[in-house]
Protein backbone atom coordinates (compact mmCIF):
# COMPACT_ATOMS: atom_id res chain seq x y z
CA UNK A 1 0.00 0.00 0.00
CA UNK A 2 1.83 3.41 -0.98
CA UNK A 3 -0.85 5.83 -1.47
CA UNK A 4 -4.65 6.39 -0.38
CA UNK A 5 -6.79 8.84 -1.78
CA UNK A 6 -7.30 12.24 -0.52
CA UNK A 7 -10.06 12.52 2.42
CA UNK A 8 -12.90 13.50 0.45
CA UNK A 9 -16.81 14.00 1.67
CA UNK A 10 -17.78 11.18 3.75
CA UNK A 11 -14.34 9.49 4.14
CA UNK A 12 -10.95 10.43 6.01
CA UNK A 13 -7.62 8.58 6.51
CA UNK A 14 -6.33 7.68 9.43
CA UNK A 15 -2.57 8.97 8.94
CA UNK A 16 0.55 6.42 10.16
CA UNK A 17 2.48 7.98 12.87
CA UNK A 18 6.16 7.51 13.28
CA UNK A 19 8.28 8.91 16.39
CA UNK A 20 11.26 10.28 14.35
CA UNK A 21 12.70 10.54 17.84
CA UNK A 22 11.28 9.60 21.68
CA UNK A 23 13.68 10.50 24.58
CA UNK A 24 12.05 9.65 28.00
CA UNK A 25 13.14 11.68 30.45
CA UNK A 26 11.61 10.97 33.82
CA UNK A 27 8.52 8.80 34.99
CA UNK A 28 5.61 10.87 36.32
CA UNK A 29 3.66 10.13 39.36
CA UNK A 30 0.02 9.38 37.59
CA UNK A 31 1.76 6.46 35.88
CA UNK A 32 2.12 8.17 32.58
CA UNK A 33 5.90 9.35 31.20
CA UNK A 34 7.46 12.81 30.97
CA UNK A 35 8.81 12.58 27.19
CA UNK A 36 10.29 14.35 24.06
CA UNK A 37 9.45 13.50 20.73
CA UNK A 38 8.99 14.47 17.53
CA UNK A 39 5.92 13.03 15.43
CA UNK A 40 5.59 12.73 11.76
CA UNK A 41 2.81 11.32 9.60
CA UNK A 42 3.09 9.20 6.00
CA UNK A 43 0.21 9.84 3.86
CA UNK A 44 -1.91 6.38 3.86
CA UNK A 45 -3.20 4.68 6.97
CA UNK A 46 -6.39 3.23 8.08
CA UNK A 47 -9.78 4.82 6.47
CA UNK A 48 -13.33 5.48 7.99
CA UNK A 49 -16.26 6.40 5.97
CA UNK A 50 -19.40 7.42 7.87
CA UNK A 51 -23.43 7.44 6.43
CA UNK A 52 -26.54 8.70 8.21
CA UNK A 53 -27.53 5.88 10.83
CA UNK A 54 -30.06 5.78 13.60
CA UNK A 55 -27.71 6.46 16.57
CA UNK A 56 -23.75 5.86 16.28
CA UNK A 57 -22.67 3.05 15.57
CA UNK A 58 -19.38 1.27 14.09
CA UNK A 59 -18.42 -1.53 11.98
CA UNK A 60 -14.72 -2.94 10.95
CA UNK A 61 -13.72 -4.38 8.09
CA UNK A 62 -9.93 -5.07 6.51
CA UNK A 63 -6.75 -6.89 6.78
CA UNK A 64 -6.47 -6.52 10.55
CA UNK A 65 -9.89 -6.08 11.72
CA UNK A 66 -9.94 -9.25 13.87
CA UNK A 67 -10.07 -9.05 17.71
CA UNK A 68 -11.59 -4.87 17.21
CA UNK A 69 -14.79 -4.40 18.80
CA UNK A 70 -17.16 -2.27 17.54
CA UNK A 71 -19.18 -1.44 20.83
CA UNK A 72 -15.70 -1.24 22.98
CA UNK A 73 -14.04 1.11 20.82
CA UNK A 74 -11.72 4.38 20.61
CA UNK A 75 -13.44 5.54 17.20
CA UNK A 76 -17.25 5.47 19.20
CA UNK A 77 -15.84 7.53 22.33
CA UNK A 78 -14.45 10.28 19.95
CA UNK A 79 -17.51 10.31 18.57
CA UNK A 80 -20.09 10.44 21.42
CA UNK A 81 -17.19 13.12 22.63
CA UNK A 82 -17.71 15.31 19.81
CA UNK A 83 -21.62 14.63 19.86
CA UNK A 84 -22.08 16.55 22.89
CA UNK A 85 -20.23 19.07 21.20
CA UNK A 86 -22.86 19.48 18.21
CA UNK A 87 -26.57 20.98 18.40
CA UNK A 88 -28.12 18.13 16.41
CA UNK A 89 -25.38 15.47 16.08
CA UNK A 90 -27.28 13.38 13.09
CA UNK A 91 -27.01 9.95 13.49
CA UNK A 92 -24.04 7.95 12.21
CA UNK A 93 -22.67 4.34 11.39
CA UNK A 94 -18.43 4.35 11.04
CA UNK A 95 -16.91 1.81 8.78
CA UNK A 96 -13.27 1.50 9.98
CA UNK A 97 -10.92 0.33 7.02
CA UNK A 98 -8.23 -1.30 9.25
CA UNK A 99 -4.79 -1.80 7.27
CA UNK A 100 -2.75 -0.32 10.05
CA UNK A 101 -1.28 -3.54 12.95
CA UNK A 102 -2.83 -3.32 16.19
CA UNK A 103 -0.33 -2.55 19.59
CA UNK A 104 2.31 -1.21 17.25
CA UNK A 105 3.66 2.18 17.94
CA UNK A 106 2.29 4.05 14.45
CA UNK A 107 -1.17 5.57 15.73
CA UNK A 108 -3.48 2.93 15.65
CA UNK A 109 -6.00 3.36 17.58
CA UNK A 110 -5.24 6.92 18.42
CA UNK A 111 -4.88 7.64 15.07
CA UNK A 112 -8.80 6.09 14.03
CA UNK A 113 -10.37 8.11 16.67
CA UNK A 114 -8.65 11.25 15.32
CA UNK A 115 -9.91 10.71 12.00
CA UNK A 116 -13.39 10.58 13.55
CA UNK A 117 -13.54 13.21 15.29
CA UNK A 118 -12.14 15.56 11.54
CA UNK A 119 -14.56 13.27 9.37
CA UNK A 120 -17.57 13.34 12.34
CA UNK A 121 -16.69 17.54 12.47
CA UNK A 122 -17.40 17.86 9.24
CA UNK A 123 -19.73 15.26 8.74
CA UNK A 124 -22.38 17.12 11.18
CA UNK A 125 -20.99 20.62 10.30
CA UNK A 126 -19.90 21.54 13.77
CA UNK A 127 -17.16 23.54 12.76
CA UNK A 128 -14.10 23.13 14.87
CA UNK A 129 -10.99 24.16 13.65
CA UNK A 130 -8.28 21.49 13.84
CA UNK A 131 -6.33 22.43 17.05
CA UNK A 132 -9.73 22.65 18.64
CA UNK A 133 -10.32 19.65 17.67
CA UNK A 134 -6.87 18.44 19.21
CA UNK A 135 -8.05 20.15 22.54
CA UNK A 136 -11.29 18.61 22.90
CA UNK A 137 -9.43 15.02 22.19
CA UNK A 138 -7.17 14.89 25.16
CA UNK A 139 -9.36 12.58 27.33
CA UNK A 140 -8.87 10.43 24.58
CA UNK A 141 -5.23 9.27 24.67
CA UNK A 142 -1.62 10.23 24.88
CA UNK A 143 -1.54 10.59 21.20
CA UNK A 144 -4.70 11.92 19.98
CA UNK A 145 -4.20 15.34 19.74
CA UNK A 146 -1.02 15.08 17.38
CA UNK A 147 -3.11 12.50 15.61
CA UNK A 148 -5.85 15.28 15.22
CA UNK A 149 -3.38 17.09 13.77
CA UNK A 150 -1.44 14.65 11.60
CA UNK A 151 1.37 17.22 10.53
CA UNK A 152 4.96 17.28 12.03
CA UNK A 153 5.12 18.49 16.00
CA UNK A 154 7.23 18.45 18.81
CA UNK A 155 5.58 16.73 21.43
CA UNK A 156 6.65 16.94 24.85
CA UNK A 157 5.13 16.06 28.41
CA UNK A 158 2.94 13.15 27.94
CA UNK A 159 3.18 13.67 24.29
CA UNK A 160 0.37 16.08 24.55
CA UNK A 161 1.78 19.55 24.91
CA UNK A 162 2.97 19.80 21.05
CA UNK A 163 4.52 22.66 18.70
CA UNK A 164 3.62 22.54 15.01
CA UNK A 165 6.96 22.83 13.65
CA UNK A 166 7.94 22.99 9.48
CA UNK A 167 8.18 19.66 7.78
CA UNK A 168 10.89 21.11 5.59
CA UNK A 169 12.95 18.31 3.61
CA UNK A 170 11.12 15.64 5.54
CA UNK A 171 8.66 15.76 2.55
CA UNK A 172 11.14 14.28 0.14
CA UNK A 173 11.39 11.24 2.03
CA UNK A 174 9.55 8.35 1.62
CA UNK A 175 8.92 6.00 4.53
CA UNK A 176 8.69 1.82 4.99
CA UNK A 177 6.91 0.89 8.01
CA UNK A 178 7.90 -2.95 9.23
CA UNK A 179 6.43 -4.81 11.25
CA UNK A 180 6.76 -8.44 12.61
CA UNK A 181 3.07 -8.99 13.44
CA UNK A 182 3.77 -9.18 17.31
CA UNK A 183 1.75 -7.23 19.22
CA UNK A 184 4.02 -5.34 22.05
CA UNK A 185 1.74 -3.51 25.08
CA UNK A 186 2.63 0.37 25.52
CA UNK A 187 2.12 -0.08 29.22
CA UNK A 188 4.58 -2.96 29.35
CA UNK A 189 7.54 -1.34 27.45
CA UNK A 190 7.13 1.98 29.57
CA UNK A 191 6.97 -0.14 32.59
CA UNK A 192 10.31 -2.04 31.16
CA UNK A 193 12.12 1.62 30.51
CA UNK A 194 15.31 1.66 32.68
CA UNK A 195 14.74 5.14 33.74
CA UNK A 196 18.03 6.41 32.73
CA UNK A 197 17.36 10.38 31.36
CA UNK A 198 20.04 10.75 28.77
CA UNK A 199 18.94 13.99 27.62
CA UNK A 200 16.48 15.66 25.41
CA UNK A 201 16.03 16.16 21.68
CA UNK A 202 19.12 17.69 19.86
CA UNK A 203 18.83 20.04 16.77
CA UNK A 204 16.22 22.54 15.08
CA UNK A 205 14.80 21.05 11.58
CA UNK A 206 12.83 17.44 12.40
CA UNK A 207 15.60 15.70 10.24
CA UNK A 208 18.61 17.35 12.60
CA UNK A 209 16.59 15.86 15.41
CA UNK A 210 15.75 12.48 13.86
CA UNK A 211 19.60 12.05 12.91
CA UNK A 212 20.97 13.18 16.70
CA UNK A 213 17.75 11.21 18.33
CA UNK A 214 17.08 8.17 19.34
CA UNK A 215 14.09 5.41 21.01
CA UNK A 216 14.85 5.43 24.65
CA UNK A 217 11.84 2.73 24.83
CA UNK A 218 13.58 0.15 22.20
CA UNK A 219 15.63 -1.86 24.33
CA UNK A 220 12.35 -2.69 26.47
CA UNK A 221 10.64 -3.36 23.36
CA UNK A 222 13.32 -5.69 22.30
CA UNK A 223 13.22 -7.94 25.08
CA UNK A 224 9.36 -8.47 24.51
CA UNK A 225 10.26 -8.80 20.95
CA UNK A 226 13.52 -9.33 20.11
CA UNK A 227 13.05 -9.47 16.69
CA UNK A 228 13.16 -5.69 16.51
CA UNK A 229 16.45 -5.73 16.40
CA UNK A 230 16.90 -8.46 13.36
CA UNK A 231 14.77 -5.91 11.75
CA UNK A 232 16.14 -2.70 12.39
CA UNK A 233 19.86 -4.74 11.15
CA UNK A 234 18.10 -5.83 7.88
CA UNK A 235 16.90 -2.58 7.24
CA UNK A 236 20.36 -0.88 7.84
CA UNK A 237 21.56 -3.11 5.27
CA UNK A 238 19.26 -0.99 2.87
CA UNK A 239 19.93 2.63 1.20
CA UNK A 240 18.00 3.54 4.51
CA UNK A 241 19.11 7.22 5.28
CA UNK A 242 17.71 7.10 8.99
CA UNK A 243 16.31 3.53 10.60
CA UNK A 244 14.70 3.69 13.90
CA UNK A 245 11.81 1.84 15.81
CA UNK A 246 8.44 3.71 16.25
CA UNK A 247 6.56 4.54 19.64
CA UNK A 248 6.66 1.65 21.82
CA UNK A 249 7.07 -0.96 18.78
CA UNK A 250 6.80 -3.03 17.44
CA UNK A 251 7.20 -1.21 13.86
CA UNK A 252 9.87 -0.30 12.78
CA UNK A 253 10.70 2.58 9.89
CA UNK A 254 13.05 2.87 7.55
CA UNK A 255 13.43 6.95 5.32
CA UNK A 256 14.55 6.69 1.97
CA UNK A 257 14.86 9.36 -0.70
CA UNK A 258 13.27 7.65 -3.48
CA UNK A 259 9.69 5.49 -3.87
CA UNK A 260 12.08 2.96 -5.46
CA UNK A 261 14.84 2.56 -2.83
CA UNK A 262 11.54 1.95 -0.41
CA UNK A 263 9.84 -0.43 -2.36
CA UNK A 264 13.61 -1.79 -3.11
CA UNK A 265 13.48 -2.36 0.71
CA UNK A 266 10.43 -3.54 1.20
CA UNK A 267 10.90 -6.88 -0.95
CA UNK A 268 14.06 -7.50 0.79
CA UNK A 269 12.38 -7.11 4.32
CA UNK A 270 9.28 -9.51 2.63
CA UNK A 271 10.92 -11.86 1.82
CA UNK A 272 13.40 -12.52 4.85
CA UNK A 273 10.11 -13.52 6.49
CA UNK A 274 6.41 -14.73 6.26
CA UNK A 275 5.42 -12.94 9.10
CA UNK A 276 6.41 -9.70 7.94
CA UNK A 277 4.34 -6.47 7.31
CA UNK A 278 4.74 -3.32 5.78
CA UNK A 279 3.39 -0.08 4.14
CA UNK A 280 4.97 2.87 2.29
CA UNK A 281 4.09 5.99 2.00
CA UNK A 282 5.32 9.38 1.79
CA UNK A 283 5.94 12.32 4.50
CA UNK A 284 3.21 14.93 4.84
Amino acid sequence: MTKQDKNIGDSEIAYAKINLALHVRKRLSNGYHDIETVFAFLDCGDLLSVKSAEGITLSVIGPFSSGLSDTDNLILQAAHLLASKAKKPRGVHIVLDKHLPIASGIGGGSADAAAALRLLNRFWGIGLTIPELAQLSIPLGADVPACVISQTCRGQGIGQDLEPVDSGALEKYFALLVNPLVPVSTASVFRGWDGIDRGGLQGTTPMEIALSGRNDLQSSAESLAPIISEILLRLNETNVVISRMSGSGATCFGLYESLEEAQAASDIMSTSSERIWTMIGKLK
